[in-house]
C-alpha cells in the first residue's frame, strides 16, 4: 500500500524546515526587527539534530562508518541528544561523553533515546552548572579513550566539515527563502560555530551584503581577539576560547557579547512575552540581536536561532521554580 504524501517514512524526515517568528513585543520600537528559528521544533529538540543526521550520513556513505559500528562523541548535551536520536533512528549504538557541570535534562534526554552516557568530573574551581574549557579538556580525554576501547567512529563535530553543510544547505537557504530574501544581518552563539559559518555561507552565496555577526561570553570573548576572564559561564556548549577546526573568519563580519545576566534576562522575557521558550544559548542569541535591532537601519531584517528548548534548564534556575 501506498504511503500517505504527509506520513513520513521515519523521524528523520521531519528535520528541517522549522518556523521562523518575528518577535514583535520584545522588538516593539525598534528600528530593525528580529526573528528567531524555532529549532527546537526538530525532532530531537535541538539545532543538532540537522548536523548529527547530516555526518551520520555522509560518514555511511563514505564508507567510514560501518553497520553496527559504535559511535562515540564528547559532547555539552545538544549534540549529544542529537546523535543518540539519530542513532535510534539509523540503528547505531552511541555513547556520550559530557561533563557533570552539564544540566541533568541532557543526559536523560540521551539515555531516553537508548544511548549510553558517561560523565567525567570538572577541574578544580568548577562552578556548578557551568562547563569550562579546563572541564571540556577532560572530556576530550575521555572521549579518546572511549573512541579507542570501541574503535568507534567520531563525529568530531568542531571539526567535521558536515557540521557546517547541514546549515549552509538547510538553516541558511531556509533563512533566505523564509524571509523572501530580506534578511539583512544573521547573528548566532559561536559554539562549534557549524551554525553560524553553515548559515553565513549560504546567505553570503546569495547576497554578499548580509552582516553575520558571531556572538560570545562577556569574560570569553576569544573569537573577537580579545582577552578572556574566565571561560566558566552559564551559556553551555561554547565560549571555550578555542577557534573550530570548522570556523571561516572570512564570513563574520562582528562579534557581540552578551552577559549570563543578559542572556537569562532575556530568555525569560521571550517566553513570558513571546510564548518562545528557549536555554541560555537562545536567550543570548536574542539578547545580541535586539543590540543590532537598536542600532540598525531602520527596516533592517536581523534573524538568530532558538537553539533548544528552556525545558532543559529547568533545573537550573533559568526559570522561576
Amino acid at each position: 500500500m501506498s504511503r500517505p504524501a504527509g506520513l513520513l517514512e521515519h523521524a528523520g524526515q521531519a528535520v528541517g524546515w522549522t518556523p521562523l517568528v518575528e518577535i514583535q513585543r520584545l522588538g516593539k520600537g525598534l528600528p530593525g526587527r528580529v526573528a528567531v528559528k524555532l529549532e527546537y521544533f526538530s525532532p530531537g529538540a535541538s539545532i543538532k539534530d540537522r548536523p548529527a543526521l547530516a555526518i551520520i550520513e555522509a560518514a555511511e556513505r563514505a564508507g567510514v562508518l560501518r553497520k553496527g559500528q559504535r559511535i562515540v562523541e564528547k559532547t555539552s548535551g545538544n549534540m549529544g541528544a542529537g546523535l543518540a536520536w539519530a542513532c535510534a533512528i539509523k540503528g547505531y549504538r552511541f555513547t556520550a561523553v559530557l561533563s557533570v557541570g552539564n544540566t541533568p535534562e541532557r543526559s536523560q534526554m540521551i539515555k531516553a533515546f537508548g544511548a549510553e552516557v558517561v560523565k567525567v568530573r570538572q577541574a578544580p574551581g568548577a562552578k556548578p552548572g557551568q562547563v569550562s574549557k579546563e572541564d571540556l579538556d577532560l572530556v576530550e580525554a575521555e572521549t579518546q579513550k572511549r573512541v579507542k576501547k570501541y574503535k568507534a567512529f567520531r563525529p568530531d563535530q568542531f571539526n567535521n566539515p558536515g557540521s557546517v553543510w547541514a546549515h549552509r544547505f538547510g538553516t541558511g537557504p531556509e533563512i533566505w527563502e523564509q524571509t523572501a530574501g530580506r534578511v539583512t544581518h544573521f547573528c548566532s552563539f559561536a559554539g562549534s560555530s557549524g551554525t553560524l559559518i553553515g548559515t553565513a555561507q549560504a546567505l553570503k552565496e546569495r547576497y554578499a551584503g548580509v552582516r553575520v555577526i558571531a556572538v560570545e561570553p562577556a569574560q570569553a570573548p576569544f573569537l573577537a581577539g580579545k582577552p578572556v576572564r574566565d571561560t566558566r559561564h552559564a551559556i553551555q556548549g561554547g565560549g571555550y576560547a578555542v577557534e573550530p577546526g570548522i570556523y571561516d573568519r572570512s564570513v563574520v563580519d562582528a562579534y557581540l557579547t552578551v552577559t549570563d545576566a543578559e542572556a537569562k534576562r532575556t530568555a525569560r522575557a521571550l517566553a513570558a512575552r513571546e510564548g518562545i521558550m528557549g536555554g541560555y544559548s537562545t536567550g543570548a542569541n536574542v539578547a545580541a540581536a535586539l543590540m543590532l535591532a537598536r542600532k540598525a537601519p531602520r527596516g533592517s531584517l536581523i534573524v538568530t536561532v532558538a537553539c533548544d528548548s528552556g525545558l532543559k534548564y529547568l533545573s537550573t534556575g533559568l526559570y522561576p521554580a
